[in-house]
Order: C-alpha cells, then sequence, then structure tokens
C-alpha cells in the first residue's frame, strides 16, 4: 500500500511540475528578443543552437543516443530511451549583445525567454517517441533611416517582430542492436510582422505576414563497440526541402490602432532548402568526443532581393564531455557532468557582399538532484557574428542556458498488498 502512495505523489508532482513549466514557457515564448539586424532579411535568425545538454559541447548531437535526455538533433537517437521512462525538458535562455559598427555605434541589449519544452516515452521496446515546441526562427529588430518628402528629410522608423515556430512529433525505430531511424514531423507557423512610421506621423502602415507549413526531417544512428571500452556512435539527418507559405494583409492604423484601411496582399512563398547532416561520437563512459556538420542548400531558394542575396549554410562544432559516476542506493548512474565545445556557422546571408558568419566557444555543467530523478544544466556560450565592414554590425554575445530535464518511471505494472 505504501509504494502506491509514493507512486501517486511521484506521478502528481511529475505532472504539477510539467504544468508550471508550459505554463512559465508560454508566456515566455510570447516576449520579444534582443533587435538584430540580420533577422530584418528572408525568413529571420534560424535557430541554429540545441538548448539541451548538447548546448556545452557546440549544439553537438547528432550521433548521441537519448538515454539520459531527449535529443532532437537526430529523431533516430529516440529509440534508445530508457523503457518505462517518461522524460520532460524546458530550457531557459539568457542573453546579452554588445552591438559595434565601423564608426560611433557601441551598444547593448538583452533579454531572457523560454527557448524549447519537449517531453518524450518509450512505447515499446523498439519505439521510442517525443513532441516539444521550440524556434525555427526569430524576427526582431528596429531600424531607423532617413526618407525625403518634398526634400525635406524624415526619419523613418521600421520595425520587425515575430518569426517562425515549430511543433514538433519525433518518433525512432530500433532496427537492429546496432541502427536505428527516425523521423520527425515539423508543423511551422508564425508571424512575421513590419511596421513603418514616418517622421513620427501619427499613421503606421504594417505588414503582417503569417506563415504556415509542414516539414520532415529523417535520421539514422549507428551505436556500437570500438574495441572492449570504447562505443562507436554514427549519426546522419536530412530534411526535406519545404515551400513555406505567408498570408500576407496590409493595414494602415492611427496613434490609437484603429485601422484605417485593410487589404489582403498576395501570399508570398519561400523555398525552405534541404539540409544534410552528419556527426560522430567516441566514448568510454567517463570521457565523450563528438562533431558534427550541418549543410543547408539556399543557393536554389530563388529569393530576389537588391540588399540581401542568399547562399548555401555550413555549420561545424565538436565538443568535449566528462562524466562522474555517482551511487544511486544500489545503483551507479551519471554524476556531475563537464562540457566543452566550439562552432562555426556560415549563415545563409550575404548582406552587402559580406557572408555572415558566427564563430563561439561554449561550457556547460550538468547537476543531478539527490534522486537523479531531475537533472539541472547550465551552460555558457561566448561568440562573435557579423561585421563592421560595408556599414554592417559585429555581433558579441554570451548567451546563458539553465536547462531542467525530468526523468520520472512511468507505465510500470505493479502488485500490492
Amino acid at each position: 500500500m505504501q509504494s502506491r502512495i509514493d507512486y501517486m505523489k511521484r506521478l502528481q508532482y511529475t505532472t504539477g511540475l510539467c504544468g508550471l513549466m508550459l505554463l512559465l514557457g508560454g508566456k515566455a515564448m510570447a516576449q520579444h528578443g534582443i533587435n538584430s539586424l540580420y533577422s530584418a532579411y528572408a525568413i529571420g535568425d534560424q535557430e541554429e543552437h540545441d538548448y539541451t545538454r548538447n548546448f556545452g559541447v557546440g549544439s553537438t548531437g547528432i550521433a548521441r543516443r537519448s538515454d539520459v535526455y531527449l535529443n532532437e538533433l537526430n529523431p533516430a537517437s529516440y529509440a534508445f530511451i530508457p523503457r518505462q521512462n517518461f522524460m520532460f525538458d524546458v530550457s531557459l535562455r539568457a542573453q546579452t549583445i554588445t552591438y559595434k559598427d565601423a564608426t560611433t555605434l557601441n551598444r547593448q541589449a538583452g533579454d531572457v525567454n523560454i527557448k524549447r519544452l519537449a517531453m518524450g516515452f518509450k512505447v515499446n521496446n523498439r519505439w521510442g517517441m517525443s513532441a516539444g515546441f521550440g524556434q525555427f526562427s526569430s524576427v526582431d529588430y528596429k531600424l531607423l533611416s532617413t526618407t525625403f518628402i518634398d526634400t525635406s528629410p524624415q526619419v523613418t522608423t521600421t520595425e520587425g517582430t515575430g518569426g517562425v515556430y515549430k511543433a514538433y512529433i519525433s518518433n525512432g525505430v530500433r532496427l537492429t542492436k546496432n541502427f536505428s531511424i527516425g523521423v520527425s514531423t515539423n508543423f511551422l507557423f508564425g508571424p512575421n510582422n513590419v511596421t513603418e512610421n514616418i517622421g513620427g506621423d501619427t499613421v503606421s502602415t504594417k505588414i503582417q505576414r503569417y506563415a504556415f507549413n509542414t516539414n520532415f526531417n529523417t535520421g539514422i544512428q549507428y551505436a556500437g563497440m570500438l574495441g572492449k571500452h570504447w562505443l562507436l556512435g554514427l549519426g546522419a539527418t536530412y530534411r526535406f526541402k519545404t515551400k513555406l507559405n505567408y498570408e500576407k494583409k496590409l493595414i494602415v492604423q492611427n496613434a490609437s490602432e484603429t485601422t484605417l484601411f485593410e487589404d489582403d496582399l498576395a501570399r508570398e512563398k519561400y523555398n525552405l532548402p534541404e539540409q544534410y547532416g552528419a556527426g560522430i561520437s567516441i566514448g568510454n563512459g567517463n570521457i565523450t568526443w563528438l562533431a558534427d556538420w550541418r549543410r543547408q542548400l539556399w543557393n536554389d531558394s530563388r529569393i530576389v532581393n537588391a540588399k540581401y542575396r542568399l547562399t548555401n549554410s555550413e555549420r561545424y562544432s565538436t565538443g568535449l564531455e566528462y562524466s562522474f559516476k555517482r551511487k544511486y542506493g544500489q545503483q551507479q548512474g551519471e554524476g556531475i557532468v563537464l562540457q566543452g565545445g566550439f562552432s562555426y556557422y556560415k549563415s545563409y546571408l550575404i548582406v552587402n557582399n559580406n557572408q555572415i558568419k558566427d564563430v563561439a566557444g561554449t561550457a556547460g555543467i550538468s547537476i543531478p538532484a539527490k534522486s537523479n530523478m531531475l537533472r539541472y544544466y547550465i551552460g555558457i556560450e561566448v561568440g562573435q557574428r557579423g561585421t563592421t565592414s560595408g556599414g554592417l554590425i559585429k555581433e558579441t554575445y554570451v548567451n546563458g542556458v539553465f536547462h531542467f530535464s525530468l526523468r520520472d518511471i512511468w507505465f510500470l505494472r505493479r502488485t500490492y498488498d
């Protein structure tokens, strides 16, 4: 009888904590982020980070299995979720950025928001599932320029907000002892609104765009022994090409946001390109080395714009992890985990003949709670993006990640006295 009471208490605790995290996550995801010049182009800033335990190793993990955490970098990893386990993840990011140009600009900004919500469980011996919510891209900028009206200069303010979010359902299936495959179904949606105000007038012009479509990401993993003590992991992913449709509307409003004019515009389309990825991991239970490569083929997007153009993007990352062991009752498991990593990203944007590049170093630590049911993860990233050439802005940033990983035993048959 006592075991049943303990189980019900744990179930109530797990459900209550999940509900609280979902509530906080929904509010935080609705907030604005940091003003970024580079989110003004195409679909905005693509999210290239992974805000799980992969963060401290440069967001690297295509070849890693989901045996202790949920790894969305490769859906095939979910085949290795432990039996009867339920997992729930929430990732919080705090960011500060310093903006500099070639002359006098030197400003700072910062924000805090929820970046990822996910849960997963093992369906049967070979099949694991996960569902989650996060950002695919973000749009958040405010630009000031000069417009001449009847030879009189007027300050024009252009502000963009929104982005593309994704809700996903992922499945991983173990084919053999060593091989697994997986697929993620991503539901892409979200607003991208641009508001223009000239000379501080009481009338503003707003272009409302709303994106929607479905995208698929597939993966395969291999895990096998390399000698007596080392485990070799190999992984590959492929994301299918997708047309991202935008419904568009023109709205003219006064200072009290009363609509003066409204008109539906022609639908806008972006070709989200196919993406290839590959990864490797080698570990002996304590030390693990990882490396990833990802490439997106934006050259075929057919976007024509005088201010920018698109090119194929590539991302390289690597990291090293050390896991201490710890006793949990009669069993041994992971204790504190230390990480370090590096990433280099050549983005899909070429602005003023400069391809926007991003280089960063990362570190992380994973700390278990007393029962190992809950783990706390803290990661930090320091990097630079952009350049001061061609009238552009260089961003020096610091990202801090706080990640909660909850794991509990569900779906367990029990006998009671």
